[in-house]
């Protein structure tokens, strides 16, 4: 065997921090040794991995197509060494320096991947987890350029490289201030479609995937909304709106804590049920290491032990 994982664990680190300086000081070599390396594994391939860019290296076609390879290469290794006790260089360790890297949507990072990674660690207290969140097609974006190994996402993906699967279906209610309810059309009855077309609406960024959603599941009814104000996070939607600033569409499992509170009232309303769908996206030529899939199916688990569909599969092929 020609190649060498330490050829790439340094390839890995270039193409993450972009120059032979910074790589080195990530895995503690000299620059000119980063330099080496990566020559003798261009070589070995016969190929170019890099553009240079200056003074930074920036991933060619051949780089994206191998960095995907080269860091499942290197999750199996852990994975051993994990399952052994083993360290980087063959002796026992107390903890396997072993890390996930997922990226969530706002909704998911907020309110429930912390309880998922809390008791998926109870189970693999070895495996840290580093988590990003942005809107969905930050997300996803992250999880095409194989910044994050794994993405959860709220609203549909468009990128062309991810493999898609569904996860949760998520309730979404319509929420205001009490004191800025619209009025129902009569007792026992819903707040009707005119008013809800003529309240102002508190949205999302464009790019968000509750945003997107919202306006899938609202325009079909109502055929317009009249936005009152835009904002970059669930937290400052629920906040405005406690404040008595317009209607808002979010989660159920983001508004419950001010529900429960009496600072927001969910309204009933004429419409259908308002639900969506969470997905969990990775890379298409990303094969998923051990650890990996063990975090798929632990997420699949917590989801139908809440009953849901049991077509989902529990592992990502």
């Amino acid at each position: 065997m020609r190649l060498t994982l330490r050829q790439l664990q340094i390839f890995i680190a270039v193409a993450e921090t972009g120059t032979t300086t910074a790589a080195g000081a990530r895995i503690a070599l000299s620059q000119s040794a980063i330099s080496g390396a990566l020559n003798e594994l261009e070589g070995l391939l016969s190929s170019r991995l890099f553009d240079r860019v200056g003074k930074r290296l920036v991933l060619n076609d051949v780089g994206r197509a191998l960095l995907p390879r080269a860091r499942a290469a290197l999750d199996d290794v852990q994975d051993i060494e994990a399952q052994f006790g083993m360290g980087p260089v063959g002796g026992t360790v107390e903890a396997p320096a072993i890390r996930l890297r997922v990226g969530a949507s706002t909704p998911i990072g907020n309110y429930l991947l912390p309880a998922l990674v809390a008791s998926y660690r109870r189970t693999w207290p070895a495996v840290s987890v580093d988590v990003r969140i942005g809107n969905t097609r930050e997300v996803a974006a992250a999880v095409a350029r194989l910044d994050v190994d794994i993405g959860l996402i709220e609203g549909p993906c468009h990128e062309p490289d991810l493999r898609v699967q569904p996860w949760l279906e998520d309730e979404l209610v319509i929420v205001c201030a009490p004191s800025s309810a619209p009025p129902p059309a009569g007792s026992g009855a819903g707040v009707p479609l005119e008013a809800l077309r003529q309240a102002s609406w508190l949205l999302r960024e464009v790019g968000s995937g509750t945003r997107e959603t919202v306006e899938q599941a609202l325009l079909p009814k109502l055929h317009h909304l009249r936005e009152e104000m835009q904002f970059g996070s669930t937290e400052a939607i629920k906040q405005a709106a406690v404040e008595g600033l317009g209607l808002a569409c979010l989660s159920r499992c983001a508004v419950e804590d001010l529900v429960t509170l009496g600072r927001l009232v969910v309204l009933k309303t004429d419409l259908p049920k308002l639900a969506r769908r969470f997905y969990l996206v990775h890379h298409a030529r990303k094969r998923l290491s051990g650890n990996l899939q063990r975090f798929v199916a632990h997420c699949v688990a917590s989801e139908m032990a809440e009953g849901g569909p049991e077509e989902i599969s529990h592992r990502m092929e």
